[in-house]
């Protein structure tokens, strides 16, 4: 078990962080979205001690997070028009664009494959890591893999004391959900991932349509080879210890199937959490998700019933968590 070092957000401890993250350690810290877990993303074998804290699948590729846009020139073997258009728009920000990568890049953070995301994060606390470090960080969600992402540090110190070598304690993350992901290294722009930016936003800025990965109709489990170029897109992400059931509709009917689920599950003897998000600001939803997900772990329950939750930009985010979470188990009214 490793000794790890608790830390405030002093400047003084700042520094300490990028120097353990630059010296070949991890560590977690806080980001606008979620708590990241950073390593030198350009030394193999510091990657390699982020899958061995997390649990995670090596296919399942990292975001490389930087504190200055030149930086992106040195990581990426082309910077296109469109993704040139992207960063100006929204970074610092909760965008990842995945672009060919340089054969520099360790083939442990691109998960196998040609590309790599990079993102330059908002929050000041991981600007000034990843500046200190002066390198590329690596940094997924800062939990155990397949568990619910960290918002809060007390998330962090649950899942990884005793597996890194340090936790920077920041405040609590404002959005909530991980960056919106998306591919610019060709003619074909895709979104990966759904995050806070929104599709809408995105093609205002290219002025054009662009593409949703198939995976998020829940298709990845028809392709038998496929392999993920964005984390999040393959494997059963941000699930709580109990069965969750997501019931997608409107209105009363939804209210019905969750009581009568709810009342068919009691009688079994099983605890049952009820998660109501539809009449909720999605803003609140992305922000609060994940942090009761946790607390329905603490509460013990057996089964979680999620009101599903509609609309594009940070809406889609939340119910495409709320479905990996579930394990794709959607009950429609």
């Amino acid at each position: 078990m490793i000794e790890t070092k608790i830390l405030s957000t002093t400047e003084e401890n700042l520094k300490l962080a990028g120097n353990i993250i630059r010296d070949g350690g991890i560590v977690a810290f806080p980001t606008e979205t979620v708590y990241g877990l950073g390593a030198n993303g350009m030394n193999a074998d510091s990657v390699k001690k982020i899958f061995v804290a997390k649990g995670r699948p090596s296919d399942n590729p990292l975001i490389l997070h930087i504190s200055d846009i030149e930086q992106l020139y040195d990581l990426a073997e082309e910077v296109t028009e469109e993704c040139k258009k992207l960063i100006e728009a929204f970074w610092p920000g909760p965008l990842t664009v995945v672009v060919k990568a340089k054969k520099n890049i360790p083939v442990q953070t691109r998960g196998g494959l040609d590309t790599v995301g990079i993102r330059l994060p908002q929050n000041f606390v991981a600007q000034k890591i990843i500046e200190n470090a002066n390198v590329p960080i690596a940094a997924p969600s800062a939990n155990l893999s397949g568990k619910p992402s960290p918002t809060k540090y007390n998330h962090v110190i649950d899942d990884m004391q005793g597996r890194i070598d340090a936790i920077v304690c920041g405040e609590d993350c404002k959005i909530g959900v991980e960056s919106t992901v998306i591919s610019v290294f060709d003619e074909n722009i895709t979104i990966l991932r759904p995050g806070k930016i929104s599709k809408k936003e995105i093609e205002t800025v290219l002025g054009k349509m662009v593409a949703l990965d198939r995976t998020l109709a829940g298709l990845e489990s028809e392709i038998s080879d496929f392999k993920p170029m964005s984390p999040g897109m393959k494997y059963r992400h941000y699930a709580p210890k109990a069965e969750m059931i997501v019931v997608a509709g409107v209105g009363q009917e939804v209210d019905k199937k969750i009581a009568a689920l709810r009342l068919e599950y009691e009688k079994t003897g099983k605890k049952v959490g009820i998660m109501h998000f539809e009449y909720t600001d999605k803003n609140q939803a992305a922000h609060d998700l994940f942090d009761r997900l946790r607390q329905f772990d603490k509460e013990d329950v057996d089964i979680i019933l999620a009101t599903s939750i509609a609309g594009e930009g940070i809406g889609m985010a939340v119910m495409n968590r709320m479905v990996k979470a579930a394990g794709g188990k959607v009950v429609k009214v």
